[in-house]
């Protein structure tokens, strides 16, 4: 093997792996730089990272000399790696999210608040508005990528909550008591109502409030982001 195309966040982070990979040095090969890196949207969305072939010089050997560096150059790359690990994933997604507010012209504070099965991070200050958006999708979009953040400084998958202003139970009770009045139009005119496409924690609000009910059923359809829920009468026995 005298080529080989590898991956990384960094042009440099793929050369390092590349080395790794061939087993020899920089100065024993040509780098030929396929993609640069490019950040995407807050820095998150749309990330690609940079993509390099290595060739190996025609004389450079293909396992490299007694007291080479290369086996160091690996255990230093897997070392970069895995150094993320060693900060707290929760304060790194609470850090994302002040940035976020100062970008915004917003002055917040967040936080980070353990429960059972996921970590909520609260966020307060004033105009908070901006930050919740309608109907919570700036929200949501936030905590998608607070997730993204936070797991990239852990070794095991965590779960965030982003809430603001009490947003979350605001919006539960909101979706619950539309879920009842919707099974009541269905339930009167004997035809199924589609709702509008939610994500799939508001689906769950409405499928965990309809469940019991004696005389609709719910269920999901379509492709996300456009999956919505849809009410209709339970066949009659």
């Amino acid at each position: 093997m005298n080529k080989i195309v590898t991956s990384g966040k960094t042009v440099e982070e793929a050369v390092r792996q590349g080395l790794a990979m061939l087993g020899t040095t920089e100065d024993q090969v040509t780098v030929n730089v396929l993609e640069q890196p490019s950040k995407g949207f807050l820095g998150l969305i749309g990330v690609k990272g940079a993509k390099v072939e290595l060739t190996l010089l025609s004389k450079s050997p293909a396992v490299p000399p007694k007291g080479d560096r290369s086996e160091d150059r690996s255990l230093e790359s897997q070392k970069d790696l895995s150094s993320n690990t060693d900060q707290d994933p929760y304060q790194e997604a609470a850090s994302f999210i002040k940035d976020v507010g100062e970008n915004m012209g917003l002055q917040v504070d967040v936080e980070i608040v353990q429960k059972k099965d996921a970590t909520v991070l609260n966020i307060s200050g004033n105009d908070l508005g901006m930050i919740i958006g309608r109907r919570g999708q700036t929200l949501d979009a936030l905590q998608y990528l607070a997730n993204i953040i936070a797991n990239r400084y852990s070794d095991s998958y965590i779960r965030i909550i982003l809430d603001a202003e009490n947003f979350r139970e605001r919006r539960k009770k909101t979706l619950e008591d539309l879920a009842v009045r919707l099974a009541g139009r269905v339930v009167r005119t004997r035809k199924e109502v589609a709702l509008e496409p939610m994500p799939p924690q508001e689906r769950k609000v409405i499928h965990s409030k309809l469940q019991d009910h004696p005389e609709v059923k719910t269920f999901s359809k379509g492709e996300e982001p456009n999956r919505r829920v849809v009410i209709t009468l339970k066949q009659s026995k």
